[in-house]
């Protein structure tokens, strides 16, 4: 497999701007290919442009130098099923109806997983949907895990999936555009070639979208290439900020029993992934699409990896939580000649929000039927104002199971079973890593009671 030196990838970066410049002056569409890469199970303090100190992550890092990066990027739900759905459909989980990760055997007590999709689901219309009956053509590679793995349909004409939620990184099991496939190698790589296969069919003048789907860093941490492994042999990760196991604690507890030599293991899964970017970006350079093609890089939930003692997502304890770590995911998009270079913006963007960005970059109409709660941040991301009198909302919202969130720049308010709790109020400003709870703090009413306004206010609009 061909792959790009870091030194070169940046060099061919850098007149990315004078290409976009002279494809509209060759009256090139201006609608863009969009390729969409998502990660699993990775949380944005995971990555090096975020803060981490530890585990490694260049060319993530550099894809951020190439365009903008949100630093408040958040998911609705913090496992994955939920997320993704309401990434592709712009919906609530109380609208697209999944809940939970899928599963064939969802646990009880604690409320785990969910068996399927409901019967309705089927009729969403998603981001691929509306961008194929706008000409775009659509390919999927990787994971899906929203019923139907072997086939999405979603107007999508290529497809390489996977079977389920998660699946050995050596010789896996695919669907290729519907039919078995047992393959050789490492699925990573494999779903890499497989969105090469996509976008070396791809010609200049009718645009594309192809999501890449990449299951990495998500469980097994086994069955990677050793050479990731070595990477970390002597690693001690001591700026991570791991805890000894929470007694609320409940999935993968065994992952606590080792937090260091698991952590290697998980950062050696994501400097696999780190190492997929510039393969994709040289293609699209090879086949001359670079200068035409949004790329955004983002996650479906985050990952706490000992923080707080808890190991995975929003499972991760009982009950179910919220913190910063496993609903903040890492959200960047690059397009030269239409998002600055080098650039940060602190607005607060939800998931819900991806659907209509996307279908703003693409002139797409948004479905006018389907009830979205998001809007566009597309002029945020090309680091422009909206105009007088709109501004952009200031309150993100979740929603897992019986727990619900409100998150500002400054608090976050989580409500349990109608509020019958137990709920939590943290004041981010003074206390980000959520240690103190402040929802019974007389100081702190009137924040409390306004974010509960809003979520109720939200829950209403949006939950059917």
């Amino acid at each position: 497999m061909f792959r790009p030196s870091r030194r070169r990838f940046l060099g061919s970066t850098l007149g990315a701007g004078a290409a976009a410049v002279s494809a509209q002056q060759r009256g090139q569409p201006s609608r863009p290919n969009i390729l969409l890469i998502l990660a699993d199970d990775l949380a944005a303090w995971m990555c090096g442009c975020y803060g981490n100190k530890e585990i490694r992550t260049p060319n993530i890092d550099l894809l951020a130098r190439m365009g903008t990066r949100f630093l408040n990027g958040f998911v609705v739900t913090p496992v994955c099923s939920p997320s993704r759905a309401t990434l592709f459909t712009g919906r609530t989980p109380m609208q697209h109806g999944i809940h939970d990760f899928l599963t064939p055997n969802p646990v009880e007590k604690p409320p785990q997983g969910q068996a399927a999709p409901p019967e309705a689901f089927a009729r969403e219309v998603m981001l691929s949907d509306i961008l194929a009956r706008e000409g775009y053509r659509c390919g999927y590679v990787g994971k899906w895990h929203l019923g139907s793995d072997a086939a999405p349909g979603h107007g999508y004409e290529f497809t390489y999936t996977m079977l389920g939620g998660s699946g050995p990184y050596q010789n896996p099991t695919m669907s290729r555009n519907g039919k078995l496939v047992t393959e050789s190698g490492y699925l990573t790589q494999l779903m890499t070639q497989a969105a090469l296969e996509f976008i070396e069919r791809q010609e200049p003048g009718r645009p594309f979208f192809l999501a890449v789907s990449y299951l990495n860093p998500h469980t097994p941490y086994d069955g990677h290439p050793q050479k990731y492994y070595d990477l970390y042999a002597g690693t001690r990760f001591e700026t991570i900020g791991w805890e000894p196991e929470a007694p609320n604690a409940l999935r993968e507890k065994e992952m606590l029993q080792d937090i260091v030599g698991n952590l290697r293991k998980c950062a050696a899964s994501v400097t696999a992934l780190d190492d997929q970017i510039p393969i994709l970006l040289d293609a699209l350079r090879r086949r001359k699409l670079w200068s035409d093609t949004l790329i955004v890089f983002t996650a479906d939930n985050g990952y706490l990896l000992g923080r707080r003692g808890l190991w995975s997502k929003g499972h991760a304890s009982d009950p179910i939580n919220m913190y910063e770590e496993v609903i903040g995911v890492p959200l960047i998009l690059s397009w030269p000649g239409e998002i600055p270079v080098e650039a940060t913006r602190p607005e607060l963007v939800s998931f819900y929000d991806l659907l209509p960005t996307l279908c703003e970059a693409a002139q797409a109409p948004v479905p006018a039927d389907r009830n979205l709660c998001g809007r566009s941040f597309l002029t945020l991301a090309r680091g422009r104002t909206f105009p007088k009198g709109q501004a952009w909302p200031p309150t993100v919202f979740g929603y897992f199971r019986n727990t619900q969130m409100a998150r500002d720049n400054r608090f976050k308010l989580v409500i349990r079973d109608g509020g019958e709790g137990p709920n939590e109020l943290y004041y981010l400003s003074r206390d980000p890593r959520e240690k103190r709870n402040e929802y019974d703090n007389a100081g702190f009413v009137t924040v409390r009671d306004r974010l509960r306004r809003q979520l109720d206010g939200w829950l209403e609009r949006y939950g059917s």
